[in-house]
């Protein structure tokens, strides 16, 4: 019989587990689907070490067979549908997540970190067991799969059949499968490439020839290129015309004129990264939450788990809190901001004093952040994920991700994962609408306090003597009277696009006041919504100039074929093709730019705001060489404007003079994924 290899269980993580069985209505089923002989958890003697010799602390036990997948469920990033049966020879990594599940987000970058390094011998598939009824659609999964660019097989496991035949129990758990199809073990919680890195290799070292390094084919969701990527956050600046967008899905950080939505400053290189600088050579990764403070921008830069400051005038990016390591359970007491692991700050809140609330989602915490002083520091909750009020020091929260506050101090957060909106006020937490006792009531349904239902909401603002949330999975806007916790909706409630008094979003996520209106990041969508309280009418704003920001990748340069044309003066025809049903957006500019070697005519360049295709511009080719035409340019759908599509290319044909041919045709095809 060959060493069975187990995983260490997550007793030091556990805590940081959100556990179905807390559930009352699924527990019995739970409770029947562990009952089965399955592999003990993983025990660390197996983890290292290894060769060919059974570790002492894995003794034998039944070699049981791998659960095949059920017939019928949707599948994401693969043409079709996977059997178990047909990866025998790999090792197979199965990925138990939600998408709204903060632990389930922290080991995204081990499991990218095991894919790189086991390359040809593992397969990592997602097993997305939806614990809201939001997330339990495949184009949910989609969305959310190119959000954080998952590049594996995910399966839509909607009615947990594939959870129940293998006995999870929390969000996340990992199962580890043997290429001869035989469960080896499983974890719950957090600290994956620790664990699990150790057990790939000692499989694969002692499989050696009989591992199947083939290729597995995927087919990897896409989506058009947008002006905005997935905006987790806005923040208006109450001193200047400025509004700050989380642009999450491009890793940067982009601030428009509210009034025009034309750019001013990004910031970011574009590309995930941990790096300080000026302006575009900055990197961040995932960023949400943001506050003003004068001329300072304050970013929770999430994925780095570090709060980042960006001075305007200058447009230099500064580490101020954060290490850009995850921190580790159980929360220090903290203490240097610099020298301090954070936990995947997810909002920000300037207090009057200058200080900073941080909505620290990964550690279920509020922390307080004093930029003078240099001091980060827990404030409210314990740690563990869970709904208590009471003193700061022992409430329990489950993943603030928004933060307002009201006109009295009174401190006010979404606590996404409870479904609900709480409060800080006078040393003590409260519940001021939404679910009251577990992490499974939800809903949309409007009423008082704990009978009105929200569902993960991620946005909460202050404005006109109520609390407004983007209550993000039921794609609506809701108001809250801070005295009674009466709650209504005031717009949407279906997930969508549609401007209008009757809006839809798409999960909405963030939320700010200004110049007596709402600004939204309808993070799906791809888009910054404007809310008219007095009306509810909701109108998108068309954010401009992006091109001027963004420069096409390497290697996107595409190759045209030769033309051979007459000496002297020829035209070069450029034109742009659109897919059935879209057009150049009439009310963002679009830019080309020609730059060639074949001719004396230098550069042209020009930006205008819905221009007439084709343009025409005159060259004069005198040697052989290479003409480049940059093509930057806003479209949309035929019947819906404000849905901005981003397309950057560079078009490059060599021309060769001597022959008859007196002009060049660049067309560009938009293709839609």
């Amino acid at each position: 019989m060959r060493s069975v290899i187990g995983l260490v269980a997550c007793a030091l993580v556990v805590s940081a587990c959100t556990s179905l069985t807390d559930a009352p209505e699924v527990a019995s089923v739970v409770e029947d689907a562990i009952g089965t002989d399955v592999p003990d958890p993983i025990t660390a003697g197996g983890a290292v070490g290894g060769g060919d010799e059974e570790s002492d602390a894995a003794p034998d036990r039944p070699e049981l067979m791998a659960p095949e997948f059920p017939d019928g469920l949707e599948w994401i990033n693969v043409a079709a549908p996977l059997r178990l049966s047909d990866l025998r020879g790999k090792v197979v990594l199965l990925d138990f997540w939600t998408y709204g599940c903060i632990n389930c987000l922290h080991i995204i970058p081990d499991l990218e970190r095991l894919e790189e390094e086991f390359r040809e011998e593992l397969v990592v598939i997602g097993v997305h067991s939806a614990k809201f009824e939001a997330e339990g659609s495949t184009e949910a999964i989609e969305d959310v799969v190119a959000r954080y660019d998952i590049r594996h097989p995910v399966v839509n496991d909607k009615d947990f059949e594939v959870w129940r035949a293998y006995g999870a129990r929390a969000w996340p758990t990992i199962w580890l499968i043997h290429p001869d199809g035989t469960l080896v073990g499983r974890m719950e919680g957090e600290g994956v490439y620790e664990v699990v890195q150790p057990v790939i290799a000692d499989i694969v070292r002692e499989e050696g020839d009989e591992i199947d390094r083939g290729e597995l084919a995927l087919d990897l969701v896409e989506r058009p290129r947008s002006v905005l990527s997935f905006p987790g956050k806005v923040e208006a600046d109450p001193n200047s015309n400025r509004l700050a967008i989380a642009d999450t899905g491009h890793d940067q950080v982009v601030v428009v004129d509210r009034t025009t939505g034309a750019v001013e400053q990004v910031f970011g290189s574009g590309e995930r990264g941990f790096i300080d600088g000026a302006g575009l050579e900055a990197a961040f990764d995932g960023p949400q939450g943001l506050a003003f403070d004068g001329d300072t921008l304050y970013v929770a830069d999430t994925g780095n788990h570090a709060i980042r400051a960006i001075d305007l005038p200058t447009g230099l990016v500064t580490t101020v809190a954060g290490t850009g390591e995850q921190g580790r359970w159980p929360p220090p007491g903290g203490g240097r901001a610099a020298f301090t692991d954070l936990y995947s700050p997810w909002d920000l809140l300037l207090e009057p004093g200058g200080s900073l609330v941080v909505a620290m989602a990964g550690s279920h915490q509020l922390w307080r952040f004093d930029p003078g002083e240099g001091i980060v520091e827990p404030w409210v909750g314990n740690g563990r994920e869970s709904v208590r009020n009471g003193p700061v020091a022992d409430a329990e929260l489950a993943q603030p991700s928004g933060l307002a506050s009201g006109a009295d101090g009174t401190v006010y957060f979404a606590d996404s994962e409870s479904s609900s909106i709480r409060l800080v006020a006078e040393g003590s937490t409260d519940l001021l609408a939404g679910a009251s006792t577990d992490l499974f009531t939800f809903g949309l349904l409007d009423g008082s306090g704990a009978g009105a239902r929200f569902q993960h909401p991620k946005g909460v603002e202050w404005f006109g003597g109520a609390v407004w949330v983007a209550d993000t999975y039921n794609d609506a806007i809701r108001r809250i009277d801070p005295v009674s916790g009466s709650v209504v909706t005031v717009a949407g409630g279906l997930a969508g696009f549609v401007d209008g008094a009757t809006p839809r979003f798409d999960e909405p996520g963030g939320i700010s006041a200004a110049d007596g209106l709402l600004w939204i990041a309808d993070t799906n969508n791809d888009a910054v919504r404007i809310l008219d309280p007095s009306t509810g009418v909701v109108e998108t704003l068309i954010v401009t100039g992006i091109q001027a920001f963004r420069t096409p990748a390497e290697g996107d340069a595409i190759a045209l074929e030769e033309v051979e044309v007459a000496e002297g003066t020829v035209e070069l025809v450029i034109d742009v093709e659109f897919p059935e049903g879209y057009k150049l957006n009439p009310q963002a500019p679009s830019s080309f730019t020609v730059t060639s070697s074949a001719g004396t005519v230098g550069t042209y360049e020009d930006t205008a705001i819905d221009p007439t295709l084709p343009i025409l511009v005159p060259l004069e080719v005198r040697q052989q060489g290479v003409v480049s035409v940059e093509v930057a340019i806003v479209y949309c759908e035929e019947d819906q404007e404000s849905i901005c599509l981003f397309e950057q290319v560079v078009l490059e044909v060599p021309v060769l003079p001597g022959g008859t041919a007196k002009s060049i045709d660049v067309v560009h095809t938009v293709v839609l994924p």
